[in-house]
């Protein structure tokens, strides 16, 4: 199943994908912005994030953006990682046009005046009281993201690191971060759906050829050295359960090593079937849940499994029991019907995605910001080559207790 693609690179910069889906009777925009919180400066984090809102605050030419898009039939959304910002717009084949031209106005023309920034920052304040501040566990991957990393900006989430950081920008820190980083050499378009290629190269030339080149600057940071001794956190809190959250510095998007983590988050959590499941939910009744995940940051990233820890048991022997089977993954070979078993089952999710033009458009602009538009098709081809052993060196690299943060959390 592979996704065929056009690549062109206007003059200005921008880099532009083109994908036929002949089953879709609707089109999908997706235009990602080479900017995220990791560009942000340790004292004004959440300003991406931020601005994200903010370009929805209308144009020049449209001072109501959403109005503008469902007048034409348009969904439009976005969000921010710690690498990316991401805007996409789904609209009826026959509309195409209308998306086009308003993500130009609004690359070349966003009007934020003082009342929409006061609103946004508003806004965003109460997002972050509501995701991280006043629900159970909320602040969890805050505090695990500051303990895991200590030079390196992934430090902090992309909504930022505290609600006072948001309510000090100000408007020409805001157009100032407008006029470096929405500019089309830092930029990929990608249109997904029913097209026609001529027909719609014209269209992106018509409208985002005379946007003017303008070169980035951006902030240098430091990457994180390697880890060398384990980070212990306890954090009492009035919660329902107690939770442990273990998190391990891995390989960034590009590694191959990626790949091979991802593939081991199954092994260890994916289905009743699994490690970690079977033996300490199952058997041992150490967790009433218990999962792991990864993070997909570019330069490097996080794998965390996180349990909730059932009634009197006792951090220390929850955290003990966890360790205990990762070193059983980092000192026996899987079994080639386990490891066919988490492939097959990736493999399935990639292609499940892939039915959904939004997530090719994002997978695809992701892969040219990263330098290798191909990479959406490459991804099977390195899930498919991982071999017993790569899992179990994989394993020996990063379950070692010197690169762990371990986050006690809830009652003590």
């Amino acid at each position: 199943m592979n996704t065929d693609f056009e690549f062109f690179t206007l003059d200005n910069g921008l880099r532009v994908i083109l994908h036929l889906d002949t089953d879709s009777n609707v089109v999908t925009t997706n235009l990602l912005y080479d900017v995220g919180s990791k560009d942000e400066s340790p004292d004004y984090t959440g300003l991406a994030h931020l601005f994200e809102h903010l370009m929805f605050s209308g144009t020049c030419n449209h001072p109501n953006f959403d109005d503008f898009l469902e007048k034409v039939g348009a969904q439009n959304n976005a969000f921010t990682s710690s690498d990316i910002t991401n805007y996409y717009i789904t609209i009826p084949s026959n509309n195409l046009e209308h998306a086009l031209y308003i993500e130009s106005d609004r690359m070349l023309n966003l009007n934020v005046s003082q009342k929409s920034l006061d609103i946004q920052k508003n806004v965003v304040v109460e997002e972050f009281k509501q995701m991280y501040l006043n629900q159970p566990y909320g602040d969890l991957h805050l505090l695990l993201r500051a303990a895991s990393y200590n030079l390196h900006p992934y430090s902090w989430c992309p909504i930022g690191k505290e609600i006072a950081h948001i309510e000090k920008f100000k408007l020409d820190i805001v157009n100032q971060f407008y006029k470096n980083f929405y500019t089309p050499s830092n930029a990929v378009l990608v249109v997904a759906g029913n097209i026609d290629f001529n027909k719609v190269k014209k269209m992106v030339s018509k409208y985002f050829s005379s946007i003017p080149f303008r070169e980035v600057i951006r902030n240098k940071y430091l990457f994180e050295p390697k880890k060398t001794e384990k980070v212990q956190l306890k954090i009492k809190r009035d919660v329902p359960s107690k939770c442990i959250v273990l998190a391990f510095h891995m390989g960034g998007r590009l590694d191959f090593n990626f790949y091979v983590s991802k593939l081991i988050s199954y092994i260890l959590s994916s289905g009743a079937s699994s490690r970690l499941y079977n033996n300490l939910v199952k058997k041992e009744k150490i967790f009433s849940k218990i999962q792991t995940y990864l993070g997909e940051d570019f330069d490097s990233s996080l794998l965390y499994i996180k349990g909730f820890l059932n009634d009197n048991i006792d951090y220390s022997l929850a955290e003990e029991s966890i360790f205990n089977e990762l070193n059983l993954l980092s000192s026996f070979l899987v079994s080639e019907e386990e490891l066919s078993k988490v492939q097959k089952k990736n493999e399935s999710a990639l292609r499940f995605s892939l039915l959904n033009n939004s997530y090719k458009a994002v997978d695809l602009a992701i892969g040219a910001i990263l330098g290798n538009p191909n990479l959406i098709n490459e991804d099977f081809m390195s899930f498919s080559s991982i071999s017993r052993e790569d899992i179990l060196n994989e394993a020996r690299k990063i379950f070692l207790p010197s690169n762990c943060t371990s986050l006690y959390y809830g009652k003590m």
